[in-house]
């Protein structure tokens, strides 16, 4: 894992916008210090004097103090907004990016939930960080030390309280911002918990609603909702800590001001003026203190958030060699002693598996649910690494071939048939960009979707998100012809035509075998009718592989022989 990734190398383009945001909010706050010294001014000139011009030419200058700082502090907050939103824009791409080049069994580890959580939910937070950090996080601490300074300059004596007040309030606001970061990333895991419920119960409401489990996803979501809560909670009973404490010590220090400046008033070593001046900048950095609080709160959410996407950013690549020499007279495809286990078991799903795929050749899959079917062809386009042994391509392991190019010679129907919103046009073309008309047709034609299109309304008919206003077998119909039209040396379909009758399924197998006699065909089935002309058979059970024709299976296999003998019967063959 890569453990030096920054964020802030995300921040190219928007240097400028984070310099001048806080420079104008500094700008904003420097004029807001002079703001108790005009006021003085006029109380103990003006207003001692009598003198009306010159509190309507203070009065006049507090207005233009006011106008200025506004037009600062509308362009500081342009600024701010353009780099934060900026940022997250590269952020997000860097992040779909990183997901879409992450190996498969770092996906399965980490999850679709989390991943949609990091890529949405996180990435705001953090450009809410950004937006209000970029505003506050000089701004504040200048006015609180700026408005200190300026106290002494007035009194002193008085604004010693000054030097007491701010360390008591830096303890408070840094010591909960500790406890709250640790805190804060145990909320957004337990939110991620609460997201993968729901995206699980979404995905799965037919089948909930099918064997009556509402109440029970409910109460699952319930658990997870109460755990988020109580999490929240907690953090939050800490982090509300923050505004009361840093009133009462803000209080108590106004308190012990207007005493001490009452007291020097009688005396006659200050004016009225001056005590107001004290006071208003005390409550200057009352303000600011409370807005810094909330920043801390929000910053300290930012950062648990920008690391759960640095994490996701640290995870490796897939390996991709450049090269890809391969050589002609070896098969196209071969396993030398296979065997696979998934990050995290114990026992593994594939065992010293060895066959070979020549040119034209077609092989045929099937074993019972679990026996390691897709986890097999997954390692064809190097999907998984082997934890044992080598898959060859062309006499190479695909290991050590680039996988733009090996992808690019293998064409994969997966077991479940995803299509994406767009047109059945837009669809297809995943398979090859530059495919005519005539060439789409021809492979809906062989995948025997080409009357069901036109009756859609051609290739420009609308797909809904995930193919939803099409039956199963039209969407597995329509990905096996996306597949063809990529012409790619090997076919794979991974039970691409379960919800096929068999008259179909054996149309669309007879079509691919006539139109694409070269092709190398991985053909995963749980009927042997789709597979028992197959010039290799490979039998899994328990990871564990028996390979021959459908004859020698019949005879030497008895999971095949069972798993024929149990459809054979009612099945018409082809």
């Amino acid at each position: 894992m890569n453990n030096k990734v920054r964020l802030t190398e995300y921040i190219k383009g928007s240097r400028l916008q984070c310099v001048l945001a806080p420079l104008f909010k500094m700008a904003e706050a420097t004029l807001e210090l002079f703001v108790p010294l005009v006021i003085a001014s006029i109380i103990d000139t003006g207003i001692a004097k009598s003198d009306k011009s010159f509190i309507l030419q203070r009065c006049g200058l507090l207005v233009l103090l006011g106008i200025i700082g506004l037009a600062f502090s509308i362009t500081a907050q342009y600024f701010a907004a353009s780099a934060a939103v900026s940022f997250v824009k590269r952020l997000r791409h860097a992040l779909f990016e990183k997901i879409s080049l992450i190996p498969f069994d770092k996906l399965d580890s980490v999850g679709t939930s989390t991943l949609i959580t990091r890529m949405t939910s996180d990435t705001d937070s953090i450009q809410n960080g950004i937006n209000l950090g970029l505003r506050l996080l000089l701004r504040s601490p200048f006015v609180v030390f700026g408005a200190m300074i300026m106290a002494f300059t007035v009194d002193a004596n008085a604004a010693m309280t000054f030097v007491i007040v701010i360390p008591a309030l830096s303890v408070v606001v840094f010591g909960i911002m500790l406890l709250c970061i640790p805190l804060n990333k145990k909320v957004r895991a337990a939110l991620d918990k609460v997201l993968c419920t729901v995206r699980e119960s979404l995905t799965g409401v037919r089948v909930i609603r099918a064997f009556g489990k509402e109440k029970e996803q409910v109460e699952e979501f319930e658990n997870r909702n109460s755990a988020l809560t109580a999490i929240q909670e907690y953090t939050g009973r800490i982090s509300a800590l923050l505004n009361p404490l840093t009133c009462v010590i803000i209080n108590i220090g106004i308190a012990v001001l207007i005493y001490k400046g009452a007291v020097r008033v009688n005396s006659g070593l200050l004016s009225t003026g001056a005590v107001v001046a004290l006071y208003n900048y005390m409550s200057q950095i009352l303000v600011e203190l409370i807005k810094l609080a909330n920043l801390i709160i929000t910053i300290t959410k930012s950062a648990a958030c920008a690391s759960r996407v640095r994490d996701v950013l640290a995870l490796d690549n897939e390996e991709n060699s450049p090269s890809f020499s391969s050589d002609e007279n070896s098969p196209v495809v071969e396993f030398e002693n296979v065997s696979f286990a998934y990050d995290g078991s114990n026992e593994n799903s594939l065992e010293e598996i060895s066959f070979k795929a020549f040119k034209g050749e077609t092989i045929g899959i099937i074993g019972s649910t679990g026996a390691g079917k897709t986890t097999l062809i997954n390692l064809i386009p190097s999907f998984y690494k082997t934890s044992c042994g080598a898959v060859l391509f062309r006499g190479m392991d695909v290991s050590s071939i680039s996988k733009e190019k090996l992808r690019n010679s293998i064409a994969v129907v997966p077991q479940k048939a995803i299509l994406f919103k767009g047109s059945i046009r837009k669809n297809l073309l995943w398979g090859n960009g530059n495919a005519t008309d005539d060439e789409i047709y021809s492979a809906l034609e062989t995948a025997q979707a080409k009357d069901f299109v036109h009756e859609k309304g051609g290739l420009d008919a609308e797909v809904e998100q995930n193919g939803r206003n099409f039956s199963g077998g039209q969407k597995q119909r329509l990905t096996v012809a996306r597949a063809l039209i990529k012409k790619a040396e090997v076919l794979i379909l991974d039970d691409s035509s379960s919800a096929l009758d068999y008259a179909t399924d054996a149309a669309m197998r007879k079509a691919i075998s006539e139109k694409y006699p070269e092709t190398v065909k991985f053909i995963v089935s749980q009927r042997t009718s789709s597979i028992m002309h197959a010039d290799k058979i490979i039998v899994l059970e328990d990871g564990k592989a028996e390979i021959g024709t459908h004859d020698e299976l019949m005879k030497t296999s008895e999971v095949y022989r069972e798993i024929h003998l149990s459809q054979f019967d009612g099945e018409v063959t082809g």
